[in-house]
């Protein structure tokens, strides 16, 4: 007699690890490595789906969890601020965004349920009440005010905009604004990039002077990593980011 196994079905590989985890209640951030891909490749071996483009996502994700198991074995890696490196935080990282994205669907689900059960009712207001407007009354309205009064309110408000007058700088010329020209930042910004060759985004913008100078700046760097001269890296967050020229020396 052969023996029927039935499986759960999930939506993606995360959805499967972030199952595991659960369902073993380990922690999300001390991930048990060694349990999790066992569990997860025995999981795949019983799959059976149709859909080539779905099981190549579970099979990418089993060659992940295998590559971290083997990287926990071997010393750990230290980056550049002596710290030891976690093979699995990019991993834990996705698997935290992911289920942030979950049971945020579920509330949505909730509320589309909710809102289903919400019932509306026409108005019934009659034609006659709907089409009232109250009459005004002018001479209630405009009580004792004459034109003498509301010249006087006149000049007072003239008055007030006069003193809103600076004496001083109202006698200032007009100050023209500097023009940034975009290809002399590109000039300058792609010689500084074969001069320094790799260097801090913080630092090239204080060497700027002025707030345009800085936008104008900023534009040049995301059109330089859009067509691939640049690379850029930011380690953390609010780390500062880091350049790295690819063009040609």
């Amino acid at each position: 007699m052969s023996l029927t196994v039935k499986l759960q079905v999930f939506e993606g590989p995360l959805d499967l690890l972030l199952h595991l985890i659960e369902k073993n209640k380990v922690d999300i951030y001390d991930i048990p490595i060694v349990l999790i891909t066992d569990q997860y490749l025995d999981y795949i071996k019983q799959m059976q789906r149709e859909d080539l483009d779905v099981m190549s996502e579970f099979l990418v994700m089993a060659a992940t969890l295998l590559d971290i198991k083997c990287r926990m074995l071997l010393p750990k890696e230290v980056n550049e601020d002596g710290e030891e490196e976690d093979p699995r935080a990019e991993l834990v990282e996705k698997l935290i965004e992911y289920k942030m994205y979950k049971y945020m669907s579920y509330e949505l689900k909730d509320m589309h349920m909710d809102a289903g059960r919400t019932l509306f009712k026409k108005p019934t207001m009659p034609r006659e009440i709907e089409d009232y407007e109250q009459p005004i009354d002018y001479a209630q309205l405009i009580g004792d005010m004459d034109l003498a009064k509301l010249n006087q309110i006149f000049k007072s408000m003239m008055r007030r905009q006069v003193e809103k007058i600076d004496p001083i700088r109202s006698k200032f010329g007009k100050i023209e604004k500097d023009e940034v020209s975009l290809e002399e930042k590109t000039a300058y910004v792609e010689e500084y990039i074969r001069r320094h060759r790799k260097f801090g985004f913080r630092d090239l913008l204080q060497k700027q002077g002025s707030k345009m100078d800085m936008v104008v700046t900023f534009l040049v760097i995301l059109e330089m990593m859009k067509t691939g001269q640049i690379v850029i890296v930011q380690e953390a967050l609010f780390d500062d980011i880091v350049i790295t020229s690819k063009m040609a020396a």
